[in-house]
């Protein structure tokens, strides 16, 4: 299959809203055909209905990245739509309660690992399989990092281990892929605004016990840095990206 005769196709997991959203958006403006994985099918159809307003391609396909047979039935169907696979976003993640370790229900915990790294995992092995097979051989996938990649926050530990496994697992595909002209990178972010992490303008907890409003910045500066890798030739790749609001406490934290 020749790559310059066929549309780029791209997939991006959690795009129902915030960061995922907008990276779909943007890869849509960069012409790629975007599939479009979620929980919820609503905002994924909206999308799509969004996309062809605009010219644009996509395809909603609900799924739980949790699930190994729904991450399977994702990319069977990518496979059998069309034929291949050229970027993944890695995008889908929760985060648990702010509590002291003993505090937190255990549940909460497997529902952060399950989901940010097996989550993370079932994706980029499919992908992987995918992208080793097609023709021309290899792609991108990117995964979402975090601050917490690098240190923690009070009371996170689910979320920093999970970010520190999302490295791991970056890491590992980056040398793994050599072989099949497969890259991989991850992007650690910190402080886009969206729905869920609007409550940090009205105050985070601090590693001094305080309690404080932190900087925030736009998503679309997150969606730009994968629009930005996304369009490299594989023969380059950016490892590991950190798109920050520049006043937040990263840099000093704790």
């Amino acid at each position: 299959m020749n790559t310059t005769t066929t549309p780029r196709i791209a997939l991006v997991t959690g795009a129902g809203s915030g960061i995922g959203r907008a990276a779909a958006l943007g890869l849509l403006e960069d012409g790629f055909t975007v599939v479009l994985a979620g929980r919820r099918a609503e905002p994924l159809n909206a999308l799509v209905d969004q996309a062809a307003s605009s010219g644009h391609a996509a395809l909603a396909v609900p799924t739980d990245v949790t699930d190994p047979a729904s991450v399977q039935a994702l990319f069977d169907t990518i496979e059998k739509t069309y034929g291949r696979l050229d970027v993944v976003f890695n995008n889908a993640g929760v985060n648990a309660p702010a509590v002291p370790m003993d505090e937190l229900p255990l549940e909460k915990w497997f529902a952060v690992l399950n989901t940010n790294v097996t989550g993370v995992f079932l994706c980029a092995r499919a992908a992987f399989g995918l992208m080793r097979k097609q023709v021309p051989q290899g792609g991108r996938i990117i995964n979402n990092g975090s601050i917490s990649a690098h240190v923690p926050r009070p009371f996170t530990a689910p979320y920093t281990a999970s970010k520190h496994a999302v490295s791991g697992i970056t890491k590992s595909l980056a040398l793994d892929g050599r072989a099949f002209n497969i890259v991989a990178s991850q992007i650690d972010i910190g402080n886009a605004l969206t729905e869920l992490s609007e409550r940090m303008t009205r105050g985070v907890l601090q590693a001094n016990g305080t309690t404080a409003p932190e900087p925030m910045m736009d998503a679309k500066h997150v969606a730009d840095a994968v629009r930005h890798i996304a369009a490299l030739p594989l023969s380059a790749n950016v490892l590991n990206m950190t798109v920050m609001a520049s006043a937040m406490p990263f840099v000093g934290r704790g």
